[in-house]
């Protein structure tokens, strides 16, 4: 790209062009040939004529670059740092409260108030080129999260939890819970331009799947992943969740795979608090309950799996809920080998592991 988003050169860019347009003066000088000057420099024959004639005229001073072309910015530094917080703030800070986003059209009435200078709308999208913006899909968090909470959680209630996996040996498993259906979720695909590619699923409700993943980490040790599915096929009566014992024999089956304590880490969904969870929790010795802060799920690697096997899924053609449910117990099969990348899950998150267990 011979001009970056602004349509002029960077600073670095002229400084560059002009370095070459005087060492082609110094070659005029010494009566070079104007050939050998285009092939030394890697220019056209058409600019050395056209540098050698502004030479003769000017000098080397008349080779010298004369700044970026075109009409100053009418907003200077000061200014546009102002805009700057201005757009940080949200449009609902500056009076749009139907919505939360900036367009370039909103911009330019921000700028006719703020500073009383009239923008067109495509002169306010090179303006925010210029100023280091870009047109981006916004992060969506709940209104109701507590980053306070959420903090404390980190530099609290996390390292105590490491403190006691140090000191006991125990794994510390992340839980949650996610559901499938015969809508696959969409992904995208190649198709011919101006033409929607289309994918047939099921538009009956066919029962759905419900499954448990517990992520399990301790240092030293690959990270495992245990799972329990459960299928809803949608009769009078039925659960259509998993329940407490659908949990805690999850737990169950951990810890006899793992043969160490747990710390179980999951979130404040009705089932995990409930009186009866809170029993059979009591009964086991081995098991420790942290819950995580209300909406907070960057918190929980177990997300970041199933964001990872839904995209597996996207765009699945029609199937039973058999079929479904093998292909889903296939990819959870393939990814409890995949260590590094369940690893990667932990890591998405920002939480670590360091402690050693002890000898």
């Amino acid at each position: 790209m011979r001009y970056p988003d602004g349509g002029e050169l960077t600073a670095d860019q002229r400084k560059r062009r002009e370095e070459v347009r005087l060492r082609a003066a110094d070659l005029f000088g010494e009566d070079v040939k104007v050939l050998c000057i285009a092939r030394e420099l890697r220019v056209s024959e058409k600019s050395v004529y056209q540098w050698r004639r502004a030479w003769e005229a000017g000098g080397r001073e008349a080779l010298c670059s004369k700044g970026p072309p075109g009409y100053d910015c009418r907003l200077g530094p000061r200014l546009q740092a102002e805009l700057a917080a201005w757009l940080e703030e949200g449009p609902a800070s500056h009076g749009w409260t139907d919505d939360q986003v900036w367009t370039a059209a909103r911009v330019r009435t921000l700028i006719g108030r703020k500073f009383h200078i009239s923008y067109s709308v495509s002169g306010v999208t090179r303006l925010l080129h210029r100023m280091g913006f870009s047109v981006q899909m916004p992060a969506r968090p709940a209104a109701e999260r507590d980053e306070d909470a959420i903090t404390a959680w980190r530099e609290v209630t996390w390292q105590e939890g490491k403190t006691l996996r140090a000191a006991t040996g125990a794994f510390v498993c992340f839980e949650d819970e996610a559901g499938v259906t015969g809508r696959p979720p969409k992904g995208r695909t190649w198709g011919r331009r101006g033409i929607t590619p289309t994918v047939r699923v099921s538009g009956r409700g066919r029962g759905r799947l419900s499954v448990a993943g517990l992520l399990c980490y301790r240092p030293g040790l690959p990270a495992r992943l245990c799972y329990r599915l459960r299928r809803h096929t949608g009769r009078k009566g039925e659960r259509r969740s998993l329940g407490e014992r659908d949990y805690i024999r999850l737990l169950d089956g951990a810890h006899h795979l793992l043969k160490a304590p747990l710390i179980v880490v999951w979130d404040r969904l009705s089932t995990h608090i409930s009186k009866a969870m809170q029993t059979l929790v009591a009964e086991r010795d081995w098991l420790t309950v942290v819950l995580l802060p209300g909406y907070a799920p960057d918190l929980n690697p177990v997300e970041g799996m199933w964001a990872h096997i839904k995209r597996s899924l996207a765009n699945l053609a029609a199937r039973t809920l058999g079929e479904l449910e093998t292909l889903l117990r296939r990819r959870l099969k393939t990814l409890q080998y995949r260590h590094r990348v369940l690893g990667g899950f932990l890591a998405g998150t920002g939480l670590t592991l360091d402690r050693p267990d002890r000898p």
